[in-house]
């Protein structure tokens, strides 16, 4: 890295990357061979910088060039469409996704990962819109492409969350068969919605101490054992111990469903395997899923993840994990974000922190 660049406030944002994981992998992969201008870590820079500056094509991207500052940070005064496009479309986006893990890894310790009051990870997914001229690849319908993403978030307190994990299959493969990889920790408690109803896994689940909540869907064939009585001014309708699913598919174990209404009034059904927490508890523990739906929110709204700067796979993957990298790093740096927003801060300061937010 350029002595220069840490000592710019985009390079005091840079700096948790770690670059001694970085340049081994690169290395290993073999990324710089036979590379004289757009070096991998040139190249990674970039793809933060414009992500930041929310730019939509690589057209644009390459215009980013004319900035003098961004010269000096990635030590690169100008690159051709073509060599961009080829870097995109060459990158292997396990190198991304190492870099995302370990920024992951550091978030852990500075938010002490493993005394958290009520451990939760929320998983949830959503779909990618791609052009299926272009995305034959990614076809899922009769004339729509896409990829999901699924990530997924760990609660913190006062409703404060993160991405520690990230799948990106194509939109044809169903949500359910993400679980595998997803649920991995006894530790922790995994809330997530009815795209993943898989009841030969719930019973795996419970059969190996994993504990879930999600929402059952209406229809849903139950069988009722034993209600639970519910204390007064319960917000919960009802509280029973049941068996779901019919002979043909079944769940093995017993389960809890708990009744209850959302904000609008309609009437959500929760399953879960958890039967040492109050029905108040378990749902209130299901509205903090929530927050997985404005990580989507302010992931589509604010790093303009809608928008691909390539057709491959690789690249729409790379792409994606250059936007997880960009929040780990806003996370890491949250005090700046709160600093720009403060009235406290003069206009030379707020032009200096606007270069990163």
């Amino acid at each position: 890295m350029d002595k220069i660049t840490r000592k710019t406030s985009f390079g005091q944002w840079f700096s948790p990357i770690n670059l001694q994981l970085f340049e081994e992998q690169v290395k290993t992969m073999k990324f710089d061979y036979y590379t004289k201008k757009l070096t991998t870590e040139s190249f990674l820079k970039l793809l933060l910088f414009v992500q930041l500056q929310e730019v939509e094509c690589l057209y644009e991207l390459g215009d980013c060039l004319f900035n003098d500052q961004l010269q000096k940070g990635i030590d690169l005064d100008s690159i051709s469409i073509s060599q961009l496009s080829r870097r995109l479309n060459g990158m292997n986006p396990d190198l991304f996704q190492r870099l995302f893990l370990d920024l992951v890894s550091q978030i852990h310790v500075k938010t002490h990962y493993t005394k958290l009051v009520m451990p939760l990870k929320m998983i949830d997914s959503s779909t990618l819109p791609l052009n299926l001229t272009s995305h034959k690849w990614a076809k899922f319908r009769k004339t729509k492409a896409g990829v999901k993403l699924h990530p997924r978030l760990v609660l913190m307190e006062k409703g404060t969350s993160y991405p520690e994990k990230a799948v990106i299959p194509t939109a044809k493969e169903h949500d359910r068969g993400q679980l595998e990889i997803m649920v991995d920790d006894k530790e922790f408690m995994y809330v997530f919605d009815h795209g993943y109803l898989d009841y030969e896994r719930f019973d795996r689940m419970t059969d190996y101490c994993y504990f879930f909540l999600s929402r059952l869907r209406k229809n849903a064939v139950i069988r009722e054992v034993y209600n639970f009585k519910l204390p007064e001014n319960s917000s919960v309708l009802s509280d029973q111990m049941v068996l779901i699913g019919t002979t043909q598919n079944r769940a093995e174990n017993y389960f809890r469903l708990i009744k209850v209404l959302d904000s609008k009034g309609n009437e959500l059904h929760l399953i879960t395997n958890r039967f040492d927490l109050e029905a108040d508890e378990i749902s209130e523990l299901y509205k903090s899923r929530w927050a997985i739906e404005l990580f989507f929110k302010w992931i589509k709204q604010h790093l303009r993840i809608k928008k691909f700067y390539g057709q491959s796979e690789w690249t729409i993957q790379n792409q994606v994990f250059i936007t997880l990298i960009v929040f780990c790093l806003i996370f890491q740096h949250k005090n700046w974000f709160i600093l720009l927003n403060s009235k406290k801060v003069d206009e030379p300061q707020r032009r200096m922190l606007s270069i990163v937010f």
